[in-house]
């Protein structure tokens, strides 16, 4: 109901000539707007997982509209350099892509480059050295394409306990079975992959042929090291995606996240996205001895030079998103409407030995 009111709203105050008063306005030339995508879809991603995944079309569609508002798409870091000595261009928009996916090289770069459009991929790199589908991810996808399976959880984990697929209630509890399953087994990464499988020959889904097409696969380390010689910025996500409430570890997952980066790329990364959005301010004191020059959330709104450079916010771009909010958080004229704030819980002490079996 709100989202409806909220394209109404955005609807009469594009008719009534609102969105061109913010566009051309003095706010709007003094802000950044820093768009996230995640994945484009291979085969059928986006629908199963619309707030995550985008048609290759639909994306187009997207840097089509920032050409139309004369948006001037800057490289992330020259956007943030520019935005603190107060020297944006008008309508600045910066391009992020978390945890860099194989659907970034095959279908979203191809179409930044017939724009001209400079990107950032924020890379988390543990799954680019193991390049198999990532478990929880997999999981997931999994259930939702054997919807119209009964699983029996006694030929996956051991319990007995059928579930029918239909419902989407159903498929989160067997998610939560799988996951569970594997974190109380402490199961390693091929254990978790051949998990996975399993789960699959019993919903007949053909895992080998996902994984053959590269569906839920992040990039090889010779596609990074391309994309980064085709200009594309590849910066730092952690090595296993998830952010320790422990300074050891923490360290730890950045520097072997921007050790990989730089044998990919041959640059060093400076600049972090913090994993599904969460952070804790215990992190900022960390990131600045690690010379982080700026990092980004998944808070939506715009970036100022008021803006804590490691909490700079994002407008989380997806295939739910209609053309017109889109062309409000372009404009500015979005800041204005109410919205349900998202409330990114602090993350979870990580054990010791749980952080190096991913």
């Amino acid at each position: 109901m709100l989202k409806k009111l909220k394209q109404a709203s955005l609807g009469a105050l594009k008719t009534f000539g609102v969105f061109t008063l913010f566009h051309e306005s003095k706010w709007r030339r003094e802000h950044l707007l820093i768009l996230a995508y995640h994945g484009f879809s291979l085969d059928d991603e986006h629908q199963w997982n619309p707030d995550l995944f985008m048609s290759p079309d639909y994306f187009r569609a997207r840097l089509q509209t920032l050409k139309k508002f004369g948006c001037a798409v800057l490289p992330l870091g020259e956007a943030i350099k520019r935005l603190y000595a107060n020297d944006l261009p008008e309508n600045c928009v910066a391009l992020t892509f978390d945890d860099g996916y194989y659907n970034f090289y095959k279908q979203a770069h191809p179409i930044l480059k017939e724009f001209g459009f400079p990107a950032t991929v924020y890379l988390t790199t543990f799954h680019v050295h193991y390049n198999r589908p990532a478990f929880d991810t997999a999981c997931s996808y999994l259930l939702w394409k054997g919807c119209e399976a009964t699983l029996d959880m006694r030929e996956i984990t051991g319990q007995d306990r059928k579930l029918d697929l239909s419902s989407g209630a159903a498929q989160a509890a067997a998610y939560d079975c799988l996951v569970e399953f594997a974190q109380q087994r402490k199961l390693s990464a091929e254990e978790k992959d051949a998990l996975a499988a399993k789960l699959a020959r019993q919903l007949k889904v053909d895992y080998d042929a996902l994984c053959d097409k590269r569906i839920l696969s992040l990039l090889t380390p010779d596609e990074a090291g391309i994309l980064a010689a085709e200009g594309v910025d590849i910066q730092l996500h952690t090595h296993r995606h998830r952010s320790p409430l422990n300074r050891e570890l923490f360290y730890r997952e950045i520097e072997e996240n921007r050790n990989s980066i730089q044998g990919m790329t041959g640059s060093r990364a400076t600049h972090f996205c913090y994993p599904s959005g969460v952070f804790s301010d215990a992190f900022f004191p960390w990131l600045e001895d690690l010379n982080v020059v700026s990092a980004t959330t998944c808070e939506p709104g715009f970036a100022s030079c008021k803006s804590h450079p490691l909490l700079l916010p994002r407008v989380v771009d997806h295939t739910l998103l209609s053309p017109i909010e889109f062309e409000g958080w372009l404009t500015g004229t979005s800041i204005v409407l109410p919205r349900r704030r998202k409330i990114y819980n602090p993350p979870l002490p990580i054990p010791r030995e749980e952080i190096f079996n991913p």
